[in-house]
């Protein structure tokens, strides 16, 4: 796949948010310390707080409850050179040199949430869930032969999300959501100059900004089956910042050297899910989920400078996870939970980037419940993510069209594995 950046900051603009949308695929389930401990295989199936992520429903009959989690997530990998080059306008093709090997270069981060329920009168209830969906950081050595890909890619995120359920019989709830997430990103790579004598320039990109979405959902609770069902859908995300470019020497022109205000926006997917939990003993209970993730939303990332309108196009494909677990009441003051999930990623191999060395992945999930007392729960998780090997094959033309054009051949292998470990607090009041 070959992509093509212009030197104007519209294109360095083009390159950076594209970037960012990738990081925005790397959506983090990490909604809830007790779904951790199964594989988040019946979340939409459950009820209470620690569900208000994947249906709104879950509150429906769940009476005053609060929930605070934080996750810590590691992720130990490695982004290897595979014979990467640059070829320059004379047609001279070179090594992009620099550290041949890139280790860990996802951030370990903590990752919280946060929710609150009540009911009001006899069938109708109120929620309010704080999440962060999509934070994520990767960092590589101003060295490295992903400079001209990735350096820094920073995105931060802060959901809030409304809910309001009924009880609508003895069997079925409904609930309905709105959410309002903020974001900020700041994004860096290299910019080659001419000659490989030459050190290289630099791209910068912030941009923040507030984007609204919604959702609804359902649940039929019969004799020892639970059934959930829901909807999250797509946001229209609008980043509004600036596009900063420096270090550009002669014969580039000194103009190219700038800074302007630059928006991007872009869509994130819609999710689909169900669920089933199902008691098989009074000790024992089965879970399972299914979800589709709607990334064929992002089609597109339009972007908007004084120097015009350009529109990179994406290949992101919707994608299927699934996942099954248990728990199991070992005593009435604590229960176990094991579970595996699969999880397939969007990204296409052509095309894939450092900023997010993304793949398909395997995640197996244990965990515990303890009740202290009548009121307080406390939940905690350990999860193992075993990433499938997955490679960076990308081509960009920086100035195509022109004496100047430059192109950048990265190839490159990835691997990795995850760590996930959980602690959640939830009471009633």
């Amino acid at each position: 796949m070959r992509k093509t950046r212009m030197l104007a900051v519209t294109g360095v603009a083009a390159a950076a948010f594209a970037a960012e949308a990738h990081a925005g695929g790397f959506y983090l389930q990490e909604q809830s310390a007790r779904g951790a401990g199964r594989a988040y295989s019946g979340e939409v199936a459950d009820t209470g707080v620690a569900s208000l992520w994947w249906n709104p429903a879950s509150i429906a009959r769940s009476g005053r409850e609060a929930y605070v989690g934080l996750h810590g997530v590691i992720v130990d990998g490695s982004v290897d050179d595979r014979g990467s080059t640059i070829t320059y306008p004379n047609g001279l093709t070179v090594p992009v040199g620099g550290e041949p090997r890139a280790l860990k270069p996802v951030e370990p981060g903590l990752l919280p949430n946060l929710a609150i329920a009540t009911p009001i009168g006899d069938r109708f209830a109120v929620g309010l869930l704080v999440s962060a969906p999509f934070n994520f950081t990767s960092k590589y050595d101003a060295r490295s032969w992903t400079r001209y890909d990735a350096l820094t890619s920073d995105l931060r995120t802060v959901d809030l999300q409304m809910t309001g359920a009924m009880r609508v019989t003895d069997w079925l709830d409904v609930g309905v959501s709105a959410n309002a997430e903020y974001s900020e990103a700041r994004l860096t790579s290299a910019f080659p100059n001419l000659s490989p004598l030459l050190p290289d320039g630099h791209t910068e990109l912030k941009g923040d900004g507030w984007d609204w979405g919604w959702g609804v959902g359902a649940q039929g609770h019969f004799d020892k089956l639970t059934v959930g069902l829901s909807y999250k859908s797509a946001i229209d995300h609008k980043l509004d910042g600036q596009a900063v470019v420096s270090g550009l020497l002669p014969p580039l022109p000194a103009a190219a050297n700038r800074s302007v205000d630059a928006s991007a926006t872009f869509s994130t997917p819609w999710i689909a899910a169900l669920g089933v939990r199902y008691a098989l003993t009074d000790k024992l209970t089965l879970n399972g989920q299914v979800q589709r993730i709607g990334w064929g939303e992002f089609d597109a990332i339009r972007i908007r400078s004084p120097t015009g309108e350009q529109v990179i196009e994406q290949d992101y494909k919707d994608v299927t996870t699934g996942g099954v677990g248990v728990d199991y009441a070992l005593n009435p003051a604590l229960t176990l939970r094991a579970g595996v999930q699969y999880d397939p990623t969007p990204t296409p191999d052509i095309g894939r980037t450092a900023r997010v060395p993304d793949g398909d992945r395997w995640l197996y999930g244990v965990g515990a419940t303890g009740n202290v007392g009548e009121r307080l729960k406390i939940d905690a998780a350990f999860a193992y993510i075993d990433f499938k090997d997955s490679r960076i094959e990308r081509t960009d033309v920086i100035n195509p069209g022109t004496p100047v054009a430059t192109r950048t051949d990265l190839r490159g292998h990835v691997k990795g594995a995850g760590y996930v470990m959980s602690l959640g607090m939830r009471t009633s009041f």
